[in-house]
């Protein structure tokens, strides 16, 4: 199967957005990460849900989990007011990784795995050179799709 063929819609953000907007789309939707768009609708970051959390919680926090508990909740949400997607996850920290429609699941699993990201745009080339967002591989959509050809796809005990 094709990356084209596992391709989802997914909801996305882009860099002009509101960074407390992005927030609630992916608290309120349970997004595993954060789909962010450039101006031109190529794939600018894919941040796991985990790594947008690192970016709320002050440095102190995160390096001393004693004094997390010091942090006013209020504050983390406050951190966010006035700025954009682009200048509360900054592409440098986390490319978007990405592959063609004709890229197989191995190749999308891989990318998955050395990336540690949870999903992976899938994009296509238009003849006039523009990229187009075709959606994405979740690693749910994938694993799904490996454990049917395996003849596994019952129901896990929860």
């Amino acid at each position: 199967m094709r990356a084209h063929d596992l391709a989802e819609p997914y909801p996305y953000v882009t860099t002009d957005d509101d960074a407390l907007d992005a927030a609630r789309l992916l608290a309120e939707n349970s997004l595993p990460a954060l789909l962010v768009l450039d101006a031109d609708g190529l794939p600018h970051a894919i941040v796991p849900g985990s790594q947008l959390l690192r970016r709320l919680v002050p440095a102190y926090a995160v390096d001393d989990p004693l004094l997390a508990s010091t942090v006013d909740d209020r504050e983390v949400a406050e951190s966010l007011a006035g700025l954009t997607v682009a200048e509360w996850v900054p592409r440098r920290l986390f490319p978007p990784p990405y592959v063609g429609p004709d890229a197989t699941a191995m190749e999308v699993a891989a990318l998955m795995s050395r990336t540690h990201s949870p999903l992976v745009a899938v994009i296509e080339r238009e003849g006039d050179g523009r990229v187009r967002l075709l959606g994405t591989v979740t690693a749910a959509r994938l694993v799904r799709y490996l454990l049917v050809r395996l003849g596994r796809s019952g129901d896990a005990h929860t």
